[in-house]
């Protein structure tokens, strides 16, 4: 029988190794993508209060709009419940683009855009730097990606069966990290052990991941939790007046009201005609409540809570926190962090362990 897994475990490895380790290094590096940019450049985050109330928002989109490149416009601003956090207010183009304001000046911090490392490091690990095209030619890294993932999920198993000890001894051997003993003692032990350490994370990111992949599998995974997936993932609403120059005035009046009633919000993004009120910290990172207001008054017409939101759109976003391992903060990120990157060493040291053995039998 264990004959059988480790050729199924060797014919599976070695052609999609490479992605493997190419798509969980990738993750890996996004783990902390926004810490790391906001070190590279704390002050464009930060404002000092001094005890100043924030000026008003029409006033700061006008102050930001004067210095934004003609055909850019702001879609949205971002309040943080840290009165020392810069507003962050969303542009139309490119994407994930925008400026940081303080609030008490109108000094305009800077303007985020996704560093080229972070970007190389997304496009690579969903799509293998391939996107597609412009005329409709289907992204092919997207596929590949999908596909090394499934074998992966499959000899991460039969990795299980060829490992599966049969006394106590052997199961406390094999999971010892040995240094000290040569270079092949040392390689074994970090396949072996590093892939029973990280062998459920991996698993948990491979399953979810494969939700980017492809629809059919989307679609059977939530069905296996009993959701019906729905098209739309909850994204921005522009309510049908994209075009027209909104009322920032209406935004300040919105904020007002959503703040008053929610003053332990983790932040309040106000846009066009609606709202969202972020809440917490873990589990759900994306979880909200959404509103809509008139775009002349700021009065708030309809709220939709998140716990009366559709499982689907739900669904995603418990699937985005367990593939990244948001969900619980700072430690589970560091265990999801450490785990991919066992699982781009997986495949380096399987190679050296099947390049060694092949010169051995040939010689």
């Amino acid at each position: 029988m264990k004959y059988f897994f480790r050729k199924i475990h060797l014919w599976l490895s070695v052609p999609f190794g490479i992605v493997v380790s190419l798509v969980c290094f990738s993750g890996a590096m996004l783990v902390f993508e926004k810490e790391l940019t906001r070190m590279a450049n704390p002050d464009m985050y930060r404002v000092e209060s001094g005890g100043r109330q924030p000026l008003p928002m029409d006033v700061l989109v006008e102050k930001a709009g004067a210095e934004l490149p003609r055909g850019v416009r702001i879609t949205g601003v971002t309040v943080s419940g840290n009165p020392g956090e810069a507003y962050s207010m969303s542009l139309s183009k490119p994407r994930r683009a925008a400026v940081y304001v303080d609030q008490y000046t109108g000094e305009v911090k800077g303007r985020q855009e996704r560093p080229a490392f972070f970007a190389a490091m997304f496009s690579l690990h969903r799509w293998l730097l391939d996107k597609g095209r412009p005329e409709g030619r289907p992204a092919y890294g997207k596929i590949v990606v999908g596909v090394s993932t499934m074998m992966f999920v499959v000899a991460l198993l039969s990795g299980v069966v060829i490992w599966w000890p049969r006394t106590r001894k052997v199961l406390r051997n094999s999971l010892k990290i040995t240094a000290g003993k040569g270079s092949f003692r040392l390689w074994h032990s970090l396949h072996v052990a590093g892939g029973m350490y990280a062998l459920v994370l991996l698993l948990v990111m491979a399953l979810t991941g494969l939700t980017w992949s492809f629809t059919w599998y989307r679609s059977a995974f939530y069905s296996v939790f009993g959701v019906e997936m729905t098209a739309g993932g909850g994204g921005r609403d522009d309510g049908g007046h994209k075009h027209d120059k909104p009322d920032y005035a209406s935004w300040q009046r919105a904020y007002s009201r959503l703040q008053a009633d929610n003053p332990h919000a983790v932040s309040i993004t106000v846009g066009d005609g609606t709202a969202r009120v972020a809440f917490s910290r873990l589990g759900n990172p994306r979880a909200a409540d959404r509103y809509t207001f008139d775009r002349g008054t700021g009065r708030i017409t309809s709220v939709t809570r998140y716990a009366d939101a559709a499982p689907s759109g739900k669904m995603r976003g418990w699937i985005y926190s367990v593939h990244t391992g948001s969900f619980g903060g700072l430690p589970t990120r560091l265990l999801w962090f450490f785990a991919a990157l066992l699982g781009a060493l997986l495949p380096v040291t399987g190679y050296y362990l099947w390049l060694r053995r092949l010169r051995r039998n040939r010689g």
